[in-house]
């Protein structure tokens, strides 16, 4: 059975006032499945690559505090005993000026696991290890 499910790309935005950004996560939520989770990666090579001063220990620990709100970890404190709902919230409102959710997207899936490795492969990891996705052309 499908369901519908919600995600965000998190991105690292090495320098502001050059509006450069690169995808260093991303998280999924599916309220019909109790699903909450996200894939976050542990290169910042591209973001170092932007500005080579950037605080990777200080960005680090802004993804680790994300990865513990979305797994509901009792190191992210009150915010972590929300219902997965309310931390998907939390983790997509825009709190930051370095790492930055996207906006929120939707879908239908069957399972938001894999959808999670689908967009972890296409939106994260370089060089991506899934193909973009392609809406079908319809010729004249």
């Amino acid at each position: 059975m499908s369901h519908g499910y919600e995600w965000a790309v998190l991105r690292v935005v090495p320098r502001v006032d050059r509006c450069e950004s690169v995808n260093v996560g991303v998280v999924v939520y599916c309220r019909a499945l109790d699903y909450l989770a996200a894939f976050i990666t542990d290169d910042l090579g591209r973001a170092q690559a932007i500005d080579p001063d950037l605080d990777v220990d200080g960005v680090r620990l802004h993804l680790d505090a994300v990865a513990a709100v979305c797994a509901g970890s009792p190191a992210a404190g009150d915010n972590g005993r929300r219902s997965p709902g309310d931390r998907f919230r939390w983790l997509v409102a825009p709190r930051s000026t370095v790492v930055q959710p996207s906006p929120v997207h939707t879908g239908i899936t069957d399972d938001p696991a894999a959808e999670l490795v689908d967009l972890a492969g296409r939106m994260v990891t370089w060089p991506p290890t899934r193909p973009p996705r392609r809406t079908p052309r319809s010729d004249p």
